[in-house]
């Protein structure tokens, strides 16, 4: 399903500020998610926890995550996005706040799994939501550019980690945690007053809703013929519900959004959750000062992100994802070398892994949204992001056991082959959709071409009977 005067808009105030609006949840994402590795030192010396009590915390969000997207993503899709939009923010300053009275390990498990429930909600909600307005030549960069946010949090992460510890010591960990409480409540101020998506609105037979919000938005009045046309392309087409997703084609494209997305960012969440732990087995930075090479590193992700933003909606998706897996095997496996490795071949390596990890990275929330129609969009978002914090969850958990036992070298061995694999399922099934219409992108193979035309959409409302 598509409108015209959405997809066909020039970018306006509205779409930069819904643009940051949507992403200062990324940004809270990958801010929350990584301060938890700088908080974990001073946690396990005040409150002596085991190397077992650091891995339940540092998998307990993404965990949440996993629960949070398979199940909220539906619930956006029944309740809509705007509904959604402020709530999971509402829950991240909650479990930021409490997170200065938690006091026994299993507190903060919860507490992390509930941020990580609001975490993996977030997902579904603001990228479905962006998709849905910004114009179809703009949609792969300004859905990128909420990946972009994630890594500008997670290295902000890693600065206020290491100026609180600098300044106040190891036992200002709690108050590294509560900080994205402030964060949170500033990001969910940005979001009031967002209008709905026109098109979940027309998905649900609300076109006087989605003239108003398109006219609120856009500035721009929609006749009502071509709401009602743009409802009977949906009417044309067989209603999806969430078992559609695990069936034919959307079975593959399910399969393919989520195992892309968990081969891109098992690593890479293992980095980032214990990177100072990884640094310091290369022997590069001890203690404090490690934490700025784990920002260093948020830094070069950012960039990597930046020519990839472009690649994609002028290059296409397909081409940019599929050389971006392969090159990003190779840095992991010369850092298979263990820490016999020179000082410079390992930030080299690091650097380069981050650079050519833009290609999947500005994708993760691009296909789910453009492969999937407007009633299980959302859906379909929170089951890929499910699917991919499986292999995050139990990379995260293991990674200081596999530190442990087997050693950095065969370590990063491991996460090589796991990009592998990324390459393989993307060879065999990433789809190119650059610069077409949601309801093209997401048609399924043989249907009925997307009315598009004043005449094809005419013919679709005599069938319809509207």
């Amino acid at each position: 399903m598509s409108i015209r005067a959405v997809d066909e808009a020039p970018l306006n105030k509205f779409h930069r500020k819904l643009t940051w609006a949507c992403a200062g949840g990324p940004f809270l994402d990958g801010y929350l998610l990584s301060i938890i590795g700088v908080a974990l030192v001073g946690m396990s010396g005040e409150l002596n926890l085991t190397t077992g009590d650091e891995s339940l915390i540092g998998a307990a969000a993404l965990v949440g995550i996993f629960v949070g997207g398979l199940f909220f993503g539906a619930v956006t899709d029944k309740l809509g996005r705007e509904a959604m939009y402020t709530i999971d923010l509402a829950v991240l300053v909650g479990g930021s706040v409490l997170s200065i009275f938690a006091t026994e390990t299993w507190q903060f498990v919860v507490l992390r799994f509930v941020l990580g429930m609001a975490i993996g909600a977030d997902y579904p909600i603001a990228t479905s939501l962006l998709a849905e307005w910004v114009p179809n030549r703009h949609r792969g960069r300004l859905l990128g550019v909420l990946i972009l946010a994630w890594y500008v949090g997670a290295a902000a992460a890693y600065v206020v980690g290491y100026a609180m510890a600098e300044i106040g010591g190891p036992g200002t960990w709690r108050w590294m945690l509560a900080s994205g409480g402030v964060l949170s409540a500033l990001i969910l101020l940005m979001r009031i007053g967002t209008p709905e998506s026109p098109l979940w609105l027309v998905n649900k037979g609300r076109t006087a809703d989605a003239q108003k919000a398109i006219r609120k938005a856009l500035d721009r009045t929609v006749p009502t013929e071509d709401l009602l046309a743009a409802a009977a392309e949906e009417q044309s087409v067989e209603q999806s519900r969430f078992r559609d997703l695990f069936q034919g084609v959307y079975l593959r494209r399910t399969l393919f959004c989520g195992l892309f997305y968990m081969c891109q960012i098992t690593p890479m969440f293992a980095l980032y959750t214990f990177g100072p732990a990884i640094l310091g087995s290369f022997g590069l930075g001890e203690g404090n000062d490690s934490y700025l090479g784990s920002a260093l590193i948020s830094v070069v992700f950012v960039v990597g992100c930046i020519p990839a933003l472009r690649l994609v909606d002028r290059v296409g998706r397909r081409p940019v994802i599929v050389w971006s897996f392969a090159l990003m095997a190779v840095p992991l496996a010369v850092l298979g070398g263990g820490s016999a490795l020179p000082i410079a071949v390992v930030v080299t390596c690091f650097c380069a892994y981050a650079l050519f990890s833009g290609g999947p990275t500005v994708l993760e929330w691009t296909y789910p949204n453009e492969l999937f129609p407007t009633g299980i969009r959302a859906t379909a978002g929170g089951v890929a992001t499910s699917i991919s914090r499986i292999g995050a969850a139990a990379g995260t958990y293991l990674l200081p056991i596999s530190l442990a036992r087997l050693g950095i070298g065969p370590t990063m061995l491991i996460g090589a082959g796991i990009t592998l694999v990324g390459w393989l399922v993307s060879v065999l099934w990433a789809e190119e959709t650059r610069g077409r219409t949601l309801a093209e992108t997401s048609a399924l193979p043989g249907s009925r071409r997307p009315v598009t035309a004043d005449g094809e959409r005419r013919g679709v409302l005599r069938k319809s009977g509207l």
